[in-house]
């Protein structure tokens, strides 16, 4: 097109509804550009003076709960060191708030030119690091950065049912950003310590009950600790050994939702290792009257299958 029509051809008039599409040289211009630095050669616009207001870093900070404060909410303090903006210069990061001055290396473009050969390379300047414009003049306070080291105290709010590893966002409370950029933000990573009595899965809460030979053959009320005081099991007659039984609403609270999980208590008859002549005595008695066939149980296909996933 450019050899039959001239600059014509290739401008955006007749020519170029003949099956031109000038959009192509930017194709070139991202290529080139990103990886060789001289996209300007297709008339890309990729190069150029870098802006140097940057966005501020993120922050994490990790803190230990115990498991009632994972259950029910806590509130805490939460000490950590953050970069703010420079009072002294107000983040500009020059002595008495000066304008910064232009680049002399690159003249202000935030670019510097190399010739080899047939091609123009275009690099980001090395002075100004791509600004256009340097600090001749550096505040004292923060040696020109625009952000000092300062301690932050925030108040956090864990709510009810969080687990261990959740994250929770502050955001704007992370790193202060550069020249003008936004902060970043803060993630507090919570760890809940482990419960000497409760196992905790998903929102329900599991655990292990010792019960006497008695109380499970003739049945009893027993008294079941959970997260929010005692609470009175009924054991059937009869009851095995292993024997799993469901308290509702007593597990952990939904997290920002309605309800509680169950409490789900396992039974364990516990043998005593020392006997009184008297129980002794007892006990010989009732075996007299029972009789129990010492032979293997034939286990059903489904128990035999959830153990096989199981493992």
């Amino acid at each position: 097109m450019y050899d039959r029509f001239g600059h014509a051809g290739v401008g955006g008039g007749a020519a170029a509804g003949a099956g031109f599409d000038p959009t192509v040289f930017q194709d070139f211009s991202d290529i080139f550009g990103e990886f060789f630095g001289f996209g300007d050669l297709f008339g890309g616009s990729r190069g150029g003076r870098r802006t140097r207001a940057q966005r501020g870093a993120d922050l994490r900070e990790d803190i230990t709960i115990e498991f009632e404060e994972a259950a029910f909410g806590a509130e805490k303090k939460i000490s950590y060191r953050r970069h703010e903006l420079c009072e002294a210069c107000k983040g500009s990061g020059s002595a008495g708030q000066k304008a910064p001055a232009a680049c002399r290396t690159c003249g202000g473009r935030g670019q510097v030119r190399y010739q080899q050969g047939f091609f123009s390379i275009a690099r980001t300047c090395p002075a100004c690091q791509g600004a256009g414009t340097v600090i001749s003049d550096p505040c004292t306070k923060c040696k020109g950065e625009g952000r000092v080291v300062q301690q932050k105290t925030v108040d956090a709010k864990i709510p009810a049912g969080v687990e261990d590893e959740t994250r929770i966002r502050f955001s704007g409370l992370g790193e202060a950003g550069t020249h003008g950029g936004p902060s970043g933000d803060l993630y507090l990573v919570l760890h809940v310590k482990d419960h000497p009595f409760f196992e905790r899965q998903g929102n329900d809460l599991h655990c292990v009950v010792p019960v006497s030979f008695t109380q499970v053959a003739l049945g009893a009320e027993i008294k079941v600790p959970t997260l929010e005081g005692e609470h009175t099991l009924k054991v059937p007659e009869g009851t095995q050994s292993g024997a799993v039984l469901k308290i509702r609403s007593r597990g952990v609270p939904v997290l920002n939702g309605h309800g509680k999980g169950d409490l789900f208590v396992e039974v364990r008859v516990q043998t005593p290792s020392k006997l009184t002549k008297r129980q002794r005595e007892l006990l010989e008695e009732l075996q007299g009257t029972t009789h129990v066939e010492n032979k293997p149980q034939q286990r059903s296909i489904l128990v035999k299958m959830k153990d096989m996933f199981e493992l």
